[in-house]
């Protein structure tokens, strides 16, 4: 029976364990959305024992990046500050890839100078966006015009090849949470009347071509792909998501990505928690590659998905917050550290780095 200690062979990345840290933003980065190294290198480092680090989502523009403190992938100075942090993972025995962000209509005006952000089509999002010190309300967007896609597509190549001359081992793209390329695969946001929108074929037009585009420059073992297929986030959302996003998955496989990550949300009624119907079996029909499941798994409610097929991995997010052991400590059954949501994004090292481990408690 498959158990989360086996190994597993994600591309081109020979994991020892089907543990991954899923990507969580954390802040921590400086002016111009440049890592600061010091932070990041100890935080990643002490969290190598997962099978694969998957990092906070990184900007791969400053078009596309809208969330204070929060890194980029662009320029020479972000690459030069993560190369620390990845030469740290690979010392103390990991594996880390680089996950690709562009927050489309959820970047606020304020990040870019005044200029409307961007998005599949004229919509405004829901909600206060996070601007330095404060939040404010989202602004309307402006719908992408298809003479400019081309050059989303080049910002999601050349942010791959800062990755990789970073060290990355790999990238994932971000086709997740409400974000640019989630605008474009659902129907509530996408209203686009062209080759980018109305049927599904159409609609995941741009997530092929971002992810073909990648395969072509990185190779198929080194780019994987997030989806989140259930429920609505950031008021993003689809009338119809199952063939949706089994004709994604099924692009996917064709491409040949070297896995996929799926994050399913779940619903909280009065009586307690209600499943929000699950879209991962209609994707293990098609996607033959690793999958990757995440949300609200612990050490012992993943044993069923493992054992039987629908999941060759597990993605923890929040638990790897306040516990860098983690894989040890699922290994051994032991209580998990709870995390502090206050201080999540603070700018210092306090809930960031000061977490202890097992070990370092007993002594």
């Amino acid at each position: 029976m498959t158990s989360l200690f086996d190994p597993i062979q994600l591309g081109d990345i020979a994991a020892p364990n089907r543990i991954l840290m899923a990507p969580l933003t954390r802040g921590r980065s400086a002016n111009g959305h440049v890592p600061i190294t010091e932070l990041k290198t100890a935080y990643y480092a002490q969290r190598a024992s997962a099978g694969l680090i998957i990092t906070e989502a990184t900007g791969i523009s400053q078009q596309g990046l809208g969330w204070p403190s929060a890194p980029g992938i662009w320029s020479d100075a972000q690459v030069a500050a993560w190369q620390p942090v990845t030469d740290a993972v690979h010392a103390a025995g990991g594996r880390i890839i680089c996950q690709l962000w562009h927050m489309g209509r959820l970047v606020h005006s304020d990040f870019l100078g005044g200029a409307q952000p961007v998005s599949a089509s004229d919509t405004t999002a829901p909600g206060f966006a996070h601007v330095p010190g404060e939040k404010k309300p989202y602004v309307a967007a402006r719908a992408l015009r298809v003479e400019e896609i081309p050059g989303i597509v080049a910002d999601y190549v050349a942010a791959a090849k800062n990755a990789m001359a970073a060290g990355f081992d790999g990238v994932q793209i971000h086709g997740a949470n409400g974000y640019l390329i989630d605008q474009f695969l659902r129907d509530g946001t996408n209203l686009r009347d062209d080759a980018y929108g109305g049927s599904v074929e159409n609609r995941i037009r741009l997530l092929s071509e971002v992810a073909q585009a990648l395969v072509d420059t990185l190779g198929s073992g080194r780019v994987s792909v997030r989806l989140s297929p259930n429920g609505e986030t950031q008021g993003c959302d689809d009338s119809d998501p199952v063939p949706l996003f089994t004709a994604a998955a099924a692009e996917l496989n064709r491409i040949g990505i070297a896995f996929l990550e799926l994050r399913e949300q779940r619903a909280y009624g009065e009586f307690g928690r209600t499943d929000v119907p699950r879209i991962s079996p209609h994707i293990r029909q098609v996607f033959t590659g690793p999958m990757i499941l995440n949300q609200e798994y612990d050490g012992e409610n993943c044993a069923e998905d493992l054992a039987s097929g629908l999941a060759d991995g597990i993605s923890f997010g929040r638990p790897y917050i306040a516990n860098p052991d983690l894989a040890e400590r699922l290994r051994l059954g032991a209580a998990l550290t709870p995390d502090n949501f206050r201080i999540w994004y603070s700018p210092g090292p306090e809930g960031y780095v000061d977490w202890p481990t097992m070990e370092e408690v007993a002594v």
